[in-house]
């Protein structure tokens, strides 16, 4: 399955690549003419009959969108449609065929027949419009389903509301003077650190064994499979990898769903993460803190769950004083503690920070960027 969707993918890429190189004037093709061109050549490789007709169709689509997106684009960041490789670790396939629950435990996909599961009790009364089967390097397999469900039901409201400033050691700290902590990944970046470099020096001994001449071609025909040790530090490597995405997104649900449980209105600061995780000293952290992840959690659960998110201008949100409104200027990140030269009043540097966050969401403050309900 993942390489006919390859291979169609590379023929259709090809065959597009010569078509433009050619004659540049010659009409777009878009998914539907792709498509019926799928026919001939699956009459040319008849190997591509054993895959759902659908994913290949999806392909198509993809494709389609690929060249849209460079077309369209004026900035000239996004590049032509590449051709896939087999050496991509993390392979999928996608496709829009009906798929039926069997039981209590068992899906029918097509193509490849009954799969067990344990998650069949949700997909009731439910309309499966895309399915996705996905092979993670850590050699497991998973299935995603786009599905039509019914809207959940909203909290109900608590007439509280809350500013949040986000950090590296404490991911959110509140106004309210809470903070929850951010998520410890130290112990699965340490194993992995392990398996990478044994990862490094196996891959190295595979290209020296893998011999090949100018022309590429092969000198010593030893397949990658049969390279067990390395393989087995790939996938060791990609386990704790793995480990450490799925806890770190577990805990992120649990807190935004608990704050927004908690609060009606939710303010945040309108920050650029990808520009802050250019400062080298602070782009581990910031990565591992989850920040963009975060906030897109809150987006998407107060819009269902009838709360509101509303993101602010981060401007001098540290330098302020939360209680007289003094401007103090900067300060270096390794000062947590500071008194306001005016008032006198003692602050925490990040509560303090959360405070203004609030401040300047209410309906008088200034610098609204976003509103989210």
């Amino acid at each position: 399955m993942f390489g006919n969707d390859r291979f169609v993918w590379n023929q259709m890429l090809a065959m597009m690549n010569e078509r433009y190189q050619n004659n540049k004037d010659l009409p777009f093709l878009g998914k539907f003419k792709l498509n019926y061109l799928l026919k001939p050549l699956k009459k040319e490789y008849p190997f591509l009959k054993t895959s759902d007709s659908s994913s290949l169709q999806v392909v198509n689509e993809f494709l389609t969108q690929s060249w849209k997106n460079f077309f369209q684009d004026k900035s000239g960041q996004i590049g032509k449609p590449r051709f896939h490789s087999r050496k991509y670790l993390k392979k999928s396939y996608t496709g829009k065929s009906i798929i039926k629950t069997a039981g209590k435990r068992y899906l029918k996909i097509p193509k490849l027949g009954y799969v067990k599961t344990s998650k069949t009790g949700v997909l009731q009364n439910t309309k499966i419009k895309r399915y996705t089967v996905l092979l993670e390097p850590t050699g497991k397999y998973y299935l995603s389903l786009q599905a039509e469900i019914s809207e959940p039901e909203k909290y109900s409201l608590t007439g509280k509301q809350v500013g949040i400033d986000v950090g590296v050691a404490d991911l959110a700290i509140l106004s309210n003077e809470l903070k929850y902590p951010s998520f410890n990944s130290s112990y699965f970046e340490k194993k992995a650190k392990i398996w990478q470099k044994k990862y490094s020096r196996r891959r190295h001994l595979v290209k020296l064994l893998v011999l090949q001449d100018r022309n590429k071609r092969v000198l010593c025909p030893r397949s990658l499979e049969s390279f067990t040790n390395w393989q087995k530090a790939q996938k060791s490597k990609a386990k704790y990898q793995a480990k450490a995405a799925n806890q770190r997104r577990d805990y992120l649900h649990k807190l935004t769903t608990h704050l927004v449980k908690q609060y009606d209105v939710i303010a945040i600061e309108d920050l650029k993460t990808k520009n802050l995780q250019k400062n080298h000293h602070l782009a581990k952290s910031i990565a591992n803190a989850s920040w963009r992840m975060f906030r897109q959690m809150l987006e998407y659960k107060c819009e269902w769950y009838g709360k509101k998110l509303i993101a602010v201008d981060p401007k001098n949100t540290s330098r302020i004083c939360s209680k007289c409104g003094y401007n103090s200027g900067a300060k270096p990140l390794e000062i947590r503690e500071w008194t306001c030269s005016k008032c006198q009043t003692k602050h925490d540097r990040d509560i303090n920070a959360a405070v203004n966050i609030l401040h300047k969401a209410t309906p008088t403050g200034q610098g609204l960027a976003m509103v989210t309900s």
